[in-house]
Order: C-alpha cells, then sequence, then structure tokens
C-alpha cells in the first residue's frame, strides 16, 4: 500500500471515530430527558445499592412534604422538587418497605439540609394507584387465609393480626404476634414459593396488636392508641401511686394487658401539684397533736388526717399555710 492510499485510510478511520463521537453526544443530549425520569424512578434502587458498598445517600429537594399513611396518624417527611403537592392529595412515597400510597397532612416546606435521608415522593396517585389499593386490599384477605393454613400445617405458635402489600405487590408484609421467639423459617419457604415476591414476617407486642384491632377503653372512648398515639411511652406503677389510685393492676391495665397510656397523660400535673408535700401515712403535727395523712385529693387541694382520738377535713392552706398553692 503507497502513502497516499495509507492517509487515506487514516483520515476515513478518523473521520469515522468523530461522528460516531459526534452521534453518541448527540443522542445522549436527546436522551436527557428521558434518562432523567428513567434516573428518578430507580433511585430507590441505586441507593440500596450504595448503601450495600457503605456508601452514604443523602440526596437534596427543593421542597420537604409530610404525609401520612392510612394504619398511622404519624408524619413522616418526604423530598419532592414540585411544589404542587396540596393538603389532601394521595401521593405515591418510596419507603424502606417499598411503593405505598399515602396523604399529605400538611403543607410543603422549604427542604433544609440536615444529614438525614430524605425518600422521595414518586407522584400524585393515579385512579390506577387508587383502584390497585383496593385490589392489594382484597389480595391481603386471601393472602391472611393462606398464611393462617401454613402456620397451622406447621404447627406454629403464632397468631396472625394482618397482611399487607405494598402499592406495586413487590412485598407482603404478614404481622403477628407470639408469647416466644417463632422459628419461621419453613412458613418463610413455604410463603415465598406460594406468594412470588418479597415476603416479611413482623412480630409485634401486645401494645402495636390493640392498635391494630381498635376496641373501646374503660371510659367509654376508642382506645388512645388506635385514635391517636404513633408511639408508647413507659409507663410505670410509681405513675398510679403518685396519682393516689388504688394498686389494682386488673382496673389499671388496658386491652393489652399493659398499664393503661393515659396514666401518664397527666402525671406531671400530679407531680407538681404534690411537689413540697408529705407522702401518704406521713406522721404529722397540726395544732400539737400527732396526726397521720390518711387521705389527699390533691386535685381539690384537700387532706383528711387522723389519730386514735379525732379525724380533720382540712385543705392544703389550712394544713400548709407556708406553702403558696395558687399557681398549682
Amino acid at each position: 500500500m503507497n502513502q497516499n492510499t495509507q492517509n487515506k485510510t487514516n483520515n476515513a478511520k478518523n473521520e469515522h471515530k468523530q461522528n460516531g463521537r459526534n452521534t453518541y453526544h448527540d443522542n445522549h443530549k436527546n436522551n436527557d430527558a428521558r434518562q432523567d425520569k428513567k434516573e428518578a424512578h430507580n433511585q430507590n434502587h441505586y441507593d440500596n445499592h450504595r448503601k450495600e458498598h457503605g456508601e452514604h445517600v443523602n440526596r437534596t429537594y427543593k421542597y420537604l412534604a409530610f404525609v401520612s399513611f392510612s394504619e398511622s396518624k404519624k408524619v413522616y417527611s418526604f423530598g419532592c422538587n414540585d411544589n404542587n403537592y396540596h393538603v389532601g392529595d394521595d401521593v405515591v412515597v418510596e419507603t424502606i418497605r417499598g411503593q405505598e400510597l399515602g396523604k399529605i397532612v400538611k403543607e410543603t416546606e422549604t427542604f433544609i439540609p440536615n444529614g438525614m435521608e430524605i425518600k422521595p415522593i414518586l407522584r400524585k396517585a393515579t385512579e390506577k394507584d387508587l383502584k390497585q389499593v383496593e385490589i392489594n386490599a382484597e389480595k391481603a384477605k386471601k393472602a391472611m387465609e393462606i398464611c393462617n393454613e401454613c402456620i397451622a400445617k406447621l404447627g406454629l405458635d403464632m397468631n396472625l393480626i394482618e397482611a399487607e402489600y405494598t402499592l406495586d405487590c413487590s412485598k407482603i408484609i404478614f404481622v403477628y404476634v407470639a408469647d416466644e421467639r417463632v422459628d419461621f423459617r419453613e412458613l418463610l419457604k413455604d410463603l415465598a414459593s406460594i406468594f412470588k415476591c418479597r415476603i416479611e414476617l413482623r412480630q409485634i407486642g401486645p401494645r402495636n396488636k390493640s392498635k391494630i384491632i381498635g376496641g373501646l377503653g374503660m371510659c367509654g372512648m376508642e382506645t388512645c392508641c388506635s385514635r391517636f398515639l404513633n408511639d408508647f411511652d413507659v409507663v410505670s406503677i410509681n405513675m398510679a401511686k403518685n396519682q393516689l389510685l388504688a394498686l389494682n393492676i386488673q382496673k389499671l391495665s388496658g386491652q393489652c394487658g399493659k398499664l393503661m397510656c393515659c396514666l401518664k397523660y397527666e402525671d406531671g400535673q400530679y407531680k407538681k401539684l404534690r411537689e413540697g408535700l408529705p407522702k401518704m401515712n406521713s406522721q404529722i403535727e397540726y395544732k400539737g397533736s400527732r396526726y397521720r395523712i390518711t387521705s389527699m385529693n390533691v386535685l381539690l387541694q384537700q387532706v383528711k388526717i387522723e389519730n386514735k382520738e379525732d379525724v380533720q377535713f382540712l385543705s392544703f392552706q389550712e394544713l400548709w399555710p407556708d406553702i403558696d398553692f395558687s399557681d398549682r
């Protein structure tokens, strides 16, 4: 091959490479919108991949939206770049469980990065999404029946409470209660082979069981846990003592068998009202005689004292004039 032919060949190759680069660049530019949309759709899978490799995931958004789910009154924060979300809107969000349907319960705010990972709002719920929720509810009922049959067949000591599908049906969550730890490996295998999706078996305690099932408390109203409580605080018998209640555990317990959550509601007020006062059954001196405190009503600020010869019903101010009760 002579020199002129070699030069022509090299020039043709270089021109072909350059055209290829230009074509790739143009195609890449034209596909930006589609790629961005695809990236947003698959962002959760990408983040999970990064987490698996020890990378920190911290997305940034323009706005922060506040979403609640049907099974809970708790409000969760989700990120979005569109301020077109308003209170009452049904939205599809990405959670650690998968895609779920939620409702906007508070107007959006400007997003301020705080180092916490925020999942995104994927879109406003469509008619198809709302219909899918109804379909999933029916499928969950059938899944409950199948799971109960599997539990009975394996002889497992567990009580199934509910089943729930994620919106995209990529996962089904079975919620159960059990007195002891349950080895559900065989059950998990059976369920995975039947439903052909990811399976989660979640054990909950008696308080959460009551929250899901609901009911009426001894006050005649719907139980607090099913009506408005999102988190359960520690409730101790000392709270009942502080409120001068009879220590009858059966009467102080709710449907869950635990001490009633409402014992905590007024505990702080009772502590304030009793500040500086002697304890029940304490020995005190009144008008030169020794008495024992046998009863006390901190709300009415009245106290009953007695000894072998006498019984007195007094106000707090009469018995303890040096204490200022005006701000209690």
